[in-house]
C-alpha cells in the first residue's frame, strides 16, 4: 500500500451520470503500483447507472484499497460534491479524480515522492494527455491547452507560484494531489472559488506548489465535460475579447476579496498579503470601468502604465485589448 514516507494516500472522486467511463477510471485508480489506502466516492445524486458501475466494480476487486462510497444524495455542483468527498478522506494525502479519465499506473506512487518529509509541498500537479470518448490520444497535451510557458513554469520553480496563480490557475484538480492539512486550512470553500483553484492558490501562499514534469492522467475530453479544457485557438480568443462584459469582472473582484480574506485568515507573509490586496483593487477599478469604449481609455491606461495588467490579469497586456473592446 502507498505510505509515501509514511504517509497515506486517499483519493477523492466524484461522480455525476458518469456511466460511461467511470469503470474504466475506477479500474484504473484501483490498479496503481502504488495502491491508494482508500477512494472515497462522492456521489451528486446521478440517475443514470453510475452507482451499478461502482458496485461493479468493488464486487470484482479483491486489492488493497478500499472503496468507500460516502453520499449519493444531490448537493448541486462539483466543488460542494469534492468538499464532502475530501472531507472524508482518512489519509495524510489526497489525489483528486474526475469520473471520466485514467490513470497511469505510477501516478500515485511518483506525486507521493513529493510528500517525504515536512518540507515538501503542500500541492503537486503533472500534465495530462488529451483524449476522445473512445480513449484514443488527441494532439496536444493539458498543459499545452492551457498555455502554460516556460515563463510561468519558471515561476513554478523558483517559488512563485503565487504570482502566477494570482493572475491565473495552471492547476486541474484531475492531476493534483495535496497534504491534508491544506484542506483543513481551506476550508470552507468560498462560493466564488473552484475547489481546486482555492487549494492551489492557498498552497502557493502557506507552503509550495511544485509542477511534476510527467504525463500522469490521460484527461477525457467529451461532450458531456463540466469542466474541460477551453479551445486555445485564435478564433475564441478573438470571440472572448468582443464577447458581452456581463458580469465577469464582478465576479473577479468577489474572487479577489473572498482571497484576501482568506489569506488575512491565515496569517500569510505580509508580501503576498500586499499583493493579494493589490489585485482586489485593480478588479475593483475594472468592475467600474465606464460602459462606453471611450470612457475606459484612460482608466485601462492608466493600470497599464501602473503595471497592474503585466502582474495581475490572466492575459497580461492582452487583457488592455480586451477590457476596451467588449461591450457593456
Amino acid at each position: 500500500m502507498s505510505d509515501s514516507g509514511g504517509k497515506r494516500v486517499s483519493v477523492a472522486l466524484c461522480t455525476y451520470n458518469g456511466e460511461a467511463f467511470l469503470g474504466d477510471q475506477l479500474r484504473s485508480i484501483l490498479n496503481q503500483d502504488a495502491p491508494a489506502l482508500e477512494v472515497v466516492i462522492s456521489d451528486d445524486g446521478s440517475t443514470d447507472g453510475t452507482l451499478a458501475v461502482i458496485e461493479d466494480v468493488t464486487e470484482h476487486y479483491s486489492g488493497p484499497t478500499e472503496i468507500r462510497l460516502i453520499h449519493t444524495t444531490r448537493v448541486g455542483g462539483v466543488t460542494q460534491n469534492f468538499d464532502r468527498a475530501i472531507g472524508q478522506c482518512r489519509g495524510e494525502i489526497v489525489a483528486l479524480s474526475d469520473q471520466d479519465d485514467t490513470w497511469e499506473p505510477h501516478k500515485l506512487r511518483v506525486l507521493g515522492e513529493y510528500f517525504v518529509d515536512a518540507s515538501t509541498p503542500h500541492l503537486v500537479f503533472s500534465d495530462a494527455a488529451l483524449i476522445d470518448d473512445a480513449g484514443a490520444r488527441l494532439s496536444g497535451s493539458l498543459h499545452g491547452s492551457l498555455r502554460l510557458g516556460r515563463r510561468e513554469r519558471h515561476e513554478l520553480r523558483s517559488g512563485r507560484a503565487f504570482e502566477l496563480l494570482i493572475r491565473r490557475n495552471v492547476v486541474t484538480g484531475a492531476v493534483a494531489a495535496f497534504s491534508r492539512d491544506l484542506y483543513t486550512l481551506a476550508t470552507p470553500f468560498p462560493t466564488s472559488w473552484v475547489h481546486d483553484e482555492w487549494l492551489a492558490i492557498l498552497a502557493s501562499a502557506i507552503g509550495d506548489v511544485a509542477l511534476v514534469n510527467e504525463t500522469l492522467v490521460n484527461y477525457r475530453l467529451h461532450a458531456a465535460n463540466q469542466i474541460g479544457v477551453a479551445d486555445p485557438g485564435v478564433t475564441s480568443r478573438i470571440g472572448r475579447m468582443l464577447e458581452p462584459r456581463g458580469d465577469r469582472y464582478s465576479r473577479l473582484e468577489e474572487r479577489s476579496r473572498d482571497l484576501v480574506l482568506g489569506l488575512e485568515r491565515l496569517a500569510v507573509p505580509d508580501p503576498l498579503l500586499a499583493l493579494a490586496r493589490r489585485k482586489l483593487a485593480f478588479e475593483e477599478i475594472r468592475a467600474a470601468y465606464p460602459k462606453t469604449r471611450l470612457g475606459r481609455i484612460g482608466p485601462i491606461a492608466k493600470q497599464c502604465f501602473h503595471g497592474s495588467y503585466a502582474r495581475l490579469s490572466s492575459q497580461r497586456r492582452l487583457d488592455t485589448i480586451r477590457d476596451l473592446l467588449q461591450s457593456a
